[in-house]
């Protein structure tokens, strides 16, 4: 109450002109309500509220003026006002020439003995729009959470019931930080017993030297092969297998633990591999594997027969490319693509043979791992029989456009210009003729030719000779 009493005398001798523009400075919005709540004034201090037609308002109610719902708000205002209640702000919603709604927060104050009331509000457009925004936001960040719980329950899932030994080991300490039932049961322990120790002592000293160069490669490839390692206190091998990943800023290993597959499994799977080479060696499409310098490592016969060489032999240790690509763009193009994607598929271009033979192919090829090295595996077909022969000069030249775009990845571009030039050509000489029934003194003055080279031209693209109407004058 003292700090009202003294406000009261510092402004007491501010002119209503200072009042005026002090409340302008302070509302967005101003209204000067006679105490029946028809409006006198209107003053706005906010280009947000541009959108309200505002123009017409005076001499109108208030309440008048705002949607339905808020014209109770303005009646209750405009009573605290007048029996001197300590002012309240409320909302109240005024409609907008582009069909929305825009939220004001007013607050009322009566004017001396008159009946006035000074009506002061803040456009809440902007809040309402941040309050939004913050609204999606929080149901993005519950909704990912969600998915992120989900998934967690999966993984967890997952490797509770896995039915082989699987470990998570801290890169950067070599703890053991996870381990599922069934490698508790395999190192005769409980789980959160494991939890904590170094992965490295769980194993046979023996085996310590090639467990941490099996991790070793896992760091540096992000996966490595498995190999042969024997737990503490046990008297067989297990497989032994390790991954990198990461999580946040840090990187675990997740290794396997599985018990070495019986011979005859074994004997099973070798069995399985020997007939899978026998199938790529037997397939009619070409297959061709290369080391990471693009050189031969082996190939199978339906390959042998695209390059015209007898042996396997003859091929091995030789670059690919001597008999893959119509040129080395060509074959660098695929490269660079199985490099940046690891895998591509349909890849139009050429086998060349060692006598000059060619033929059209699709390679699907992938990348992948052999011990330390890359290697890169393609499967090459012959589709000569699909495309049809390439177009020449004094063979049948392609009627349309598409017939032309097909063209493209299979024939260099300067072939595919001439070609087109051939057509455009024999096509202006055929309308020509028509145009002149068959004249061909009238078609070669029509042309700007010479008649010896329209005859040459005819020869050229074999056009029939005409009937009866066919004359040179």
């Amino acid at each position: 109450m003292r700090r009202t009493e003294g406000l009261k005398r510092s402004l007491r001798h501010i002119d209503n002109d200072a009042v005026s523009s002090l409340i302008t400075a302070a509302a967005d919005i101003a209204l000067v309500v006679d105490k029946k709540g028809v409006i006198q004034d209107v003053a706005l201090g906010s280009e947000e509220l541009s959108a309200i037609e505002y123009g017409d308002w005076l001499g109108r109610a208030w309440k008048d003026i705002v949607t339905v719902e808020s014209r109770e708000k303005v009646d209750e205002m405009l009573r605290d006002a007048a029996t001197d209640q300590p002012p309240r702000w409320r909302q109240v919603n005024h409609p907008s020439s582009n069909g929305g709604d825009i939220p004001v927060r007013y607050s009322t104050v009566q004017l001396g003995n008159g009946g006035s009331v000074v009506a002061v509000g803040r456009e809440l457009k902007s809040m309402s729009a941040l309050q939004q925004r913050m609204i999606a936001a929080q149901q993005a960040m519950e909704r990912e959470y969600e998915r992120l719980r989900q998934a967690e329950t999966r993984y967890r899932l997952l490797f509770q019931l896995s039915s082989e030994a699987v470990l998570i080991i801290e890169a950067s300490t070599g703890k053991i930080v996870e381990v599922n039932p069934v490698a508790g049961r395999l190192m005769n322990d409980t789980p959160q017993n494991i939890v904590g120790r170094k992965f490295l002592e769980e194993f046979d000293p023996e085996s310590r030297a090639d467990v941490s160069a099996l991790l070793g490669a896992a760091k540096a490839t992000g996966q490595a092969d498995t190999i042969r390692a024997r737990l503490t206190d046990h008297n067989t091998d297990y497989e032994l297998g390790a991954s990198l990943f990461r999580q946040g800023s840090a990187t675990y290993y997740l290794a396997k633990i599985a018990a070495i597959e019986p011979d005859k499994a074994r004997e099973q799977e070798v069995s399985a591999n020997s007939a899978l080479l026998e199938v790529v060696e037997k397939s009619p499409d070409g297959f061709v594997v290369a080391d990471s310098d693009w050189r031969i490592l082996a190939a199978n016969g339906a390959f042998l027969d695209m390059t015209e060489m007898a042996t396997e032999e003859q091929v091995r240790g030789q670059p690919l490319m001597n008999w893959l690509g119509r040129s080395g763009v060509d074959f660098n193009v695929l490269v660079a693509n199985l490099r940046e994607y690891g895998t591509i598929r349909l890849f139009g271009t050429v086998m060349r043979g060692q006598y000059g033979a060619t033929v059209e192919v699709e390679v699907s090829a992938v990348s992948a791992l052999h011990g330390d090295q890359s290697c890169y595996g393609m499967t090459v077909r012959n589709v000569s029989r699909r495309f049809g022969a390439r177009p020449s000069a004094t063979g049948q030249l392609p009627q349309s456009a598409n017939q032309f775009t097909e063209l493209v990845g299979r024939v260099p571009l300067k072939e595919i210009v001439r070609e087109t030039t051939d057509l455009i050509e024999r096509l202006c000489i055929e309308a020509a003729l028509d145009l002149t029934d068959n004249n061909r003194a009238s078609a070669s003055e029509l042309l700007g030719l010479s008649r010896q080279s329209l005859y040459v031209k005819l020869r050229r693209y074999d056009i029939a000779d005409g009937d009866n109407h066919d004359t040179d004058a």
